[in-house]
């Protein structure tokens, strides 16, 4: 059986660093392009946390998108990708000003992942759907297909973007969630959905969903379900030099660790443990 299916996005990630951008001038800072999106990203670190794991993706018939099917398949993860004949491979454009990080997406084939893009069932120990899927309405029906098709132990979904989901709308992504027994959020999102953050957040989150998990950056993690709620603090001495990713590393390798039996309190640490990794740019992808 497959371990961790993943069930989001394909891109091509384009990095903007520089100290403050001059409005219509030039200055100087880093450019990185290699590939990503949010579903990429988790694939990979489930991966790499020796997982076996599955991708649903739908990118173009171009060069973009066989990079990325490439770069995952040396990763370790089976790509199970729609190719679009006429909708280029979406791209992401993260900009990190002055310490605050901005994104830019352009979604492109991925916001015409179908429901006739993914099987029928969805067999796995653990299934991630991407909550940037149901925030476009041409990908909606299948992030909604994909949560009702999973058949897994732990059935999650991310929140993904705290203004995208304010937009969305808190009761319709409670509504469209209910297949869901896992969710994750980070701070803003989590404020978005219940008006608290941290490890109340957590807890109030479980009100809905079996497990909820609240990532809180350099500070770590809070998780709640059944009858515990924990709460784990971030990795000691470890920097924060780009944090692009470092949510999705934390989805997949939690995933992961649940999919071959860790308990919550262990499947935290290590997820912890993988975010500030990606945090530091020390990432094992792409």
């Amino acid at each position: 059986m497959t371990d961790v299916i993943v069930v989001g996005d394909a891109l091509l990630d384009v990095a903007v660093a520089a100290g403050k951008l001059a409005e219509g001038g030039d200055v100087r800072g880093n450019v990185r392009v290699q590939p990503g999106g949010t579903g990429a990203n988790a694939a990979a670190w489930a991966a790499d946390s020796v997982a076996r794991t599955r991708l649903h993706a739908r990118v173009g018939d171009d060069a973009a998108g066989r990079l990325i099917a490439d770069a995952l398949s040396e990763h370790g993860v089976e790509c199970a990708f729609a190719v679009d004949p006429k909708t280029p491979t979406g791209a992401m454009l993260i900009v990190q000003e002055e310490g605050e990080r901005s994104m830019v997406a352009d979604r492109g084939a991925s916001a015409h992942l179908s429901p006739d893009d993914l099987p029928e069932t969805l067999d796995a120990r653990a299934v991630l759907v991407s909550g940037y899927l149901l925030f476009d309405p041409g990908s909606e029906e299948a992030g909604i297909a994909a949560l009702a098709r999973a058949s897994a132990d732990h059935v999650a979904v991310d929140a993904a973007s705290w203004p995208l989901l304010a937009e969305y709308g808190v009761e319709r992504f409670f509504e469209r969630t209910t297949e869901a027994t896992l969710l994750f959020a980070n701070e803003r999102e989590a404020e978005v959905l219940v008006g608290e953050t941290g490890l109340q957040a957590a807890m109030r989150l479980a009100e809905r969903y079996a497990v909820a998990c609240v990532k809180l950056g350099s500070r770590g993690a809070a998780v709640a379900g059944g009858k515990s709620a924990v709460l784990e603090t971030g990795v000691e001495g470890s920097e924060v030099v780009d944090a692009t990713g470092a949510g999705d590393a934390f989805d997949g390798t939690f995933l992961a660790a649940l999919a071959r039996g860790e308990s919550l309190r262990a499947a935290l640490r290590l997820a912890c443990s993988a975010g500030a990794r990606a945090a530091a740019s020390e990432s094992p992808w792409p």
